[in-house]
């Protein structure tokens, strides 16, 4: 049996890497695509909802697709640093990678405004963790300002080879579906992953895209056609955070699901451009919302996921609702990270099902019987 070793070994002659260029991986990629088997007879669809959940990767995010490929550049070309602005993901991928490679991690997080798990991640994978007194959008801002003269590798998703990593998950997708879903719906926050799985589903179906910000030169990897078809890219927004339904930046943006908490996407014009050719759409889903989803998917399915993960399935059960996902049609819902990375949201509201009681036998058999009647 072959030995499974990351992504870009397993993908390389669909990514921009020479053969001898050596990868930095963790063994990212091939989570599952998982089927809701309760969800669908509950809300009343007749079509399939899968769930990709991209919490199981080595980081518990998404964000080690596309930082494998950014740091194996990086390194490649020489660099001894990287540095990225962050909402938490990426700075907990950024700094594992930055190790595996033996670099540098430089991160810049906001201030008070990022879940504790994320934020011991970065720290316990040895980055330098520069906390400022602004969000995110002011972070990316210093960060396009230092890297103009300090010796650092920006790895956020501006670095093209970000999304060449975060196409994968749609290679993933088809293959195990044996074609496209008709429906892929994402949160978004810098919308470089709704970018990125257009990407990837245009290439295995034999299509351009005017998404994929890679460089022509750079594009000499195989297109050659798997499915035949791609899916209506759908991106839901938090309403506290949601500058593609807003029409441009939003100044402030607030959260719960502070993974997307960001006002000012990087990927603007390459989002509208998916849109488009996808025939998808935005919309936004309030906090209340996005936490009784992540509940409610844990309860009925098994799966804990993070709040802003949760938008997408959300958004999606809404449009079910309404009728503007098709019933019968297949929907593939990305779960963009493990709920393990904020534990304290589910314990700021409330430990549902936690019953006290004597360490007498008579009252844990009450307890249980009266559970059971």
């Amino acid at each position: 049996m072959t030995r499974y070793t990351g992504l870009i070994d397993q993908y390389r002659s669909r990514l921009p890497f020479a053969p001898e260029v050596r990868a930095i991986s963790l063994g990212e990629g091939r989570t599952p695509l998982i089927r809701l088997e309760n969800i669908p007879k509950l809300v009343g669809f007749e079509g399939e909802i899968f769930v990709k959940f991209e919490g199981l990767n080595p980081t518990g995010s998404f964000k080690d697709r596309g930082m494998t490929s950014a740091v194996t550049q990086a390194v490649h070309e020489g660099s001894r640093a990287i540095i990225c602005a962050s909402t938490g993901n990426t700075s907990a991928a950024a700094a594992a990678f930055a190790a595996r490679a033996g670099i540098t991690a430089f991160v810049l997080i906001p201030e008070g405004k990022i879940a504790l798990g994320k934020l011991a991640q970065a720290v316990v994978h040895g980055a330098v963790v520069v906390q400022i007194q602004g969000n995110f959008d002011d972070g990316m801002r210093l960060v396009k300002e230092v890297a103009e003269t300090a010796p650092v590798t920006i790895v956020n998703s501006i670095n093209p080879f970000r999304l060449q990593g975060q196409k994968t998950a749609a290679f993933e997708i088809a293959e195990a579906l044996g074609r496209a879903p008709d429906y892929h719906c994402l949160p978004v926050g810098n919308a470089g992953n709704i970018t990125a799985h257009w990407i990837g589903y245009s290439e295995v179906s034999g299509f351009t895209t005017g998404a994929n910000t890679l460089p022509p030169e750079l594009r000499n990897y195989s297109t050659a056609q798997i499915v035949s078809n791609r899916p209506k890219m759908v991106g839901y927004q938090a309403a506290g955070s949601a500058p593609f339904m807003r029409g441009g930046p939003v100044k402030d943006p607030e959260t719960v699901a502070t993974a997307i908490r960001i006002g000012d996407p990087q990927s603007w014009k390459q989002a509208w451009v998916v849109r488009e050719e996808s025939g998808g759409w935005f919309d936004e889903c309030v906090d209340e919302e996005i936490l009784k989803t992540q509940r409610f998917l844990a309860e009925r399915e098994g799966v804990f996921c993070e709040p802003a993960s949760a938008a997408s399935l959300c958004g999606a059960l809404r449009d079910i609702k309404a009728g503007k996902i098709a019933q019968g049609s297949t929907v593939v819902c990305t779960l963009t990270g493990n709920g393990l990375k904020d534990p304290d949201i589910i314990v700021k509201g409330g430990l549902q099902g936690l019953i006290q009681v004597p360490a007498e036998r008579a009252a844990v058999e009450k307890a249980l019987l009266d559970r059971l009647a």
